[in-house]
């Protein structure tokens, strides 16, 4: 059974089943990115020979249909997908209450109890707010920002992670007056001399960086669609204070796990009080031994997307048994085609292994955009004696073309169906 179920954000957005990355992350986030970069494209074509006189601008409604279309079609795959490996998909938000036991409480406020011999937390986490007045009442995150059902207009974004600077980057892109407000230094945790390249080029590309302030209080001075919003901020290192005025605030700085409030402390689950996170052994195993977790809720574990399927599939390997698959070829869709309404299932992967040499890679075909560059990196890795192993082991990196080659699971022998349905 999965129990899945999305807390309205406080500006009441919720969504489908797939998580994070498919609904409010990875993948609206690209092909927010993917807009961005057409309009570039658009203005690089005069360069390249293309001539066009009118004033060309960008659609927020047009492009945020597309995007929840293509969002819908994947959060249906998911449910189908469960269907067919009769996996029962309850929309409840669940809390253990004892041993072995969960509440499940869905929309309407009715509960359900069941029992499992093992369970899975794979909760993720929710961005996290300034607690200074007006910010649930007034501000967006990204939550809300690839539904947002009007165009933002002038927009302050407040943080420096890859978050902010992500959305700060594809909002300029559209065209907008985009802010930055940075606390301290850009994209902690990072190469700093990147992340000062980064910071650069975005200023050249007219994104603007307000350094070394924080938020205090945030002001509706018009409601609408957007509205307007009066920001107050005073300096991280004196006692000044500024104010702006926006269209929208995104908060973009960090994410809380959701671990805190689904009962753990019932059954003596461990989690670190301070980052809410649950410490787990090599196996994904906690402190309690019928409980499990994966993703981005795990402590000193890289938030990623493929690293948590990646786990969740290691983890059901290890659980119920391991099968040792041939694999070979599969079908697939860029994602930048599928708003583009280009056709699925026409770009291939394959590679050919020599069974009686560890599963060696000897042969790589790819036919999809970006081609040559996905072969390039792959086959430095021949020539060091990539084996299938090696590619299943490997963490793809998400939403590309080239991540195709980490999640082969279809011999040309077995003759099964390779067309794609999900992302």
């Amino acid at each position: 059974m999965v129990l899945d179920f999305v807390v309205p954000s406080p500006q009441g957005t919720s969504w489908g089943l797939g998580g994070t990355c498919v609904n409010v992350g990875c993948i609206p986030k690209k092909l927010m990115h993917q807009a961005a970069l057409l309009g570039q494209a658009l203005c690089d074509s005069r360069k390249f020979g293309w001539e066009y006189n009118q004033q060309v601008r960008h659609n927020w409604e047009t492009m945020t249909k597309a995007i929840q279309n293509h969002i819908s079609s994947l959060n249906w795959g998911y449910r189908l997908s469960l269907r067919e490996k009769a996996v029962a998909y309850v929309n409840s938000y669940g809390e253990f209450v004892e041993h072995h036991k969960i509440k499940a409480t869905n929309k309407k406020g009715q509960e359900t109890y069941y029992t499992a011999a093992q369970f899975v937390i794979a909760t993720g986490e929710r961005p996290r707010y300034l607690g200074i007045q007006g910010d649930k009442e007034y501000c967006i995150t990204s939550d809300d920002l690839f539904s947002l059902p009007y165009c933002p207009g002038k927009t302050l974004v407040v943080g420096a992670s890859y978050v902010a600077l992500e959305c700060a980057g594809f909002l300029a892109g559209f065209g907008l007056d985009v802010t930055v407000m940075v606390r301290s230094i850009l994209l902690r945790g990072f190469d700093q001399e990147m992340a000062e390249k980064v910071g650069s080029y975005m200023e050249q590309h007219g994104v603007k960086f307000l350094r070394k302030f924080i938020p205090v209080m945030v002001q509706q001075l018009e409601k609408g669609s957007p509205g307007k919003l009066k920001v107050l901020a005073k300096s991280t290192e004196g006692t000044e204070t500024i104010e702006g005025v926006y269209n929208t605030v995104l908060l973009a700085i960090g994410r809380d796990s959701c671990t805190r409030k689904i009962g753990l402390e019932k059954i003596g689950v461990k989690i670190n009080e301070k980052s809410g996170k649950i410490p787990v052994n090599d196996v994904e195993q906690t402190n309690v031994p019928y409980v499990y977790a994966v993703g981005d809720i795990l402590e000193d574990k890289p938030e990623l997307t493929p690293v948590a399927i990646q786990s969740g599939k290691l983890l059901a390997q290890r659980l119920f048994g391991a099968s040792l698959e041939k694999i070979y070829h599969t079908l697939f869709w860029p994602l930048e085609w599928t708003v583009a309404g280009r056709e699925n299932n026409t770009c291939y992967a394959k590679i050919i292994c020599n069974k009686f040499d560890h599963d060696r890679v000897i042969g790589f075909h790819i036919l999809g955009p970006n081609a040559g560059e996905v072969t390039q990196g792959f086959a430095a890795a021949m020539k060091c004696g990539l084996t299938k192993q090696l590619l299943d082991d490997t963490i793809g990196i998400h939403p590309t073309c080239g991540e195709v080659f980490t999640t082969l699971e279809i011999t040309k022998s077995s003759g099964l169906d390779i067309t794609q349905k999900g992302c």
